[in-house]
């Protein structure tokens, strides 16, 4: 156990200093940061958008897991705000490690409350959402007692100076964002093969080598301007692998330019409990059993999971 203390300490310093390097980077002189086409210069002479926020979700296993705030089973989540910037995050456990005896809520857990301490933090910058994702990781592998295992992660900052959104995705968890009844922006799905997404790992000692342990900077990142009235999702699996696009875009709609958290509240509940519910219709051919039958597996039915739905409008 000393030996994995030393060796992901050592692992944790290396990615610290790379991505202190980038954080250099991108908070140095400011005007110097590279941003996609598109993305918006600070408006100060106009309203700055929020988030209208709410969660739901369903642990797959209620009478294993009983509620904890932050958790639905072993998916974890967090919201936080600054003067400057609204915050949302999710990660999925991967449930494998079960079998090991590992608890693999613990190390999604652990990444999300890290994230959500971080967004407050003097360094933290509103549009590198992936320095929250490493700066996490670093402290879970520096822990004295380690928090083994792996998880997916999808963290999304609205960077409210300048009405943009700056997105990191490691893993089969994302988001869609929706303007006027149609998906504008969405995540893409990071698999090594079928039903094996990134993940983020720190396995128990000598099974390193047999391992999927993807880095930080592998996540997807993506930055894109908001409106007023926007809808924005991010989910863990359990909702995309259930729900069928067509049928999440049916639901969403109905919120464009909802402010009330009330009935926010009221869809989020409504696009968890259809993901709960189709997850457990055996007949159903979900999201999931399509993918699965690409790959030449026959299946049917949807995949009883833990489910997190973070729910979110613009407002001006």
């Amino acid at each position: 156990m000393h030996s994995l203390n030393w060796t992901s300490r050592l692992i944790s310093r290396a990615l610290r200093s790379s991505f202190s390097t980038l954080l250099d980077a991108t908070t140095a002189g400011g005007a110097a940061t590279t941003t996609t086409k598109g993305a918006a210069k600070p408006t100060p002479n106009r309203s700055r958008p929020r988030f209208v926020s709410v969660v739901c979700g369903f642990a797959k296993d209620n009478l294993r897991h009983k509620y904890k705030p932050g958790k639905y089973g072993e998916d974890s989540w967090f919201k936080a705000s600054t003067e400057t910037a609204d915050v949302m995050g999710v990660a999925d456990g991967v449930g494998g490690w079960r079998s090991y005896g590992i608890d693999p809520g613990e190390f999604s857990s652990f990444l999300m409350r890290t994230c959500e301490r971080l967004v407050r933090c003097t360094h933290f910058n509103p549009q590198r959402p992936v320095n929250l994702l490493a700066y996490s990781y670093c402290e879970l592998m520096e822990q004295k007692k380690p928090i083994l295992g792996s998880s997916t992660a999808c963290v999304l900052i609205l960077n409210r100076e300048t009405s943009t959104v700056h997105t990191a995705n490691i893993g089969d968890s994302g988001f869609i964002v929706v303007r006027e009844g149609e998906i504008v922006h969405k995540s893409e799905e990071q698999q090594h093969y079928f039903n094996t997404p990134f993940q983020l790992s720190l396995p128990p000692p000598g099974h390193g080598p047999n391992v999927l342990s993807d880095s930080p900077e592998s996540a997807d990142t993506m930055n894109f301007p908001v409106q007023e009235g926007d809808v924005i999702l991010i989910a863990t699996d359990g909702v995309f692998d259930n729900v069928p696009e067509d049928l999440m875009l049916q639901v969403l709609r109905d919120v464009e330019g909802e402010r009330d958290p009330v009935k926010l509240q009221m869809t989020a509940n409504t696009l968890a409990l259809m993901a709960r519910t189709l997850s457990l219709n055996s007949e159903f051919i979900s999201p999931f059993a399509i993918s699965a039958r690409r790959n030449n597996i026959q299946a049917r039915g949807g995949k009883p999971d833990d489910i997190t739905v973070v729910l979110a409008t613009v407002a001006m």
